[in-house]
């Protein structure tokens, strides 16, 4: 007569605590990593007291070599409007922030503003163009 036993031991890993420990960390780093937005070019802005918040779709950045950046890539002065229309098609009435070195002359900053309002005028949107600025000492 062969006797068996009851109480078998099972040899498995329970990897629902583990799954819950790695969501939890990707929870974290994706909060985390939102909060910080680094600039993607190093700029001089310009100072200023006033406080303007609000949510950005497009970024445009001038240079002190008066070169422009949409969110990272350059585009050509000539191909600005286009790059711009590509990048707001998807809104109706999108934020451009545009940041801008403090020594760039006045003329590429609205040159900037010209595209943004000939695309409203093309498309009838409602796109508005918000200069970025350093808090003032």
């Amino acid at each position: 007569m062969a006797i068996k036993s009851r109480n078998k031991r099972v040899v498995e890993f329970n990897m629902a605590s583990m799954s819950d420990l790695v969501f939890l960390l990707l929870i974290f780093f994706m909060i985390t990593s939102t909060l910080i937005s680094p600039n993607a070019i190093k700029l001089l802005l310009p100072s200023s007291k006033s406080k303007t918040m609000a949510k950005q779709n497009v970024t445009v950045y001038i240079n002190d070599q008066f070169d422009y950046y949409l969110d990272k890539r350059r585009v050509e002065k000539n191909n600005l409007q286009q790059a711009l229309n590509a990048e707001l098609i998807s809104y109706s009435d999108a934020t451009v922030v545009l940041r801008s070195d403090k020594s760039v002359p006045v003329q590429y900053v609205v040159s900037v503003i010209d595209a943004i309002n000939g695309i409203n005028k093309q498309t009838g949107q409602k796109h508005k163009v918000i200069l970025a600025t350093s808090p003032a000492n």
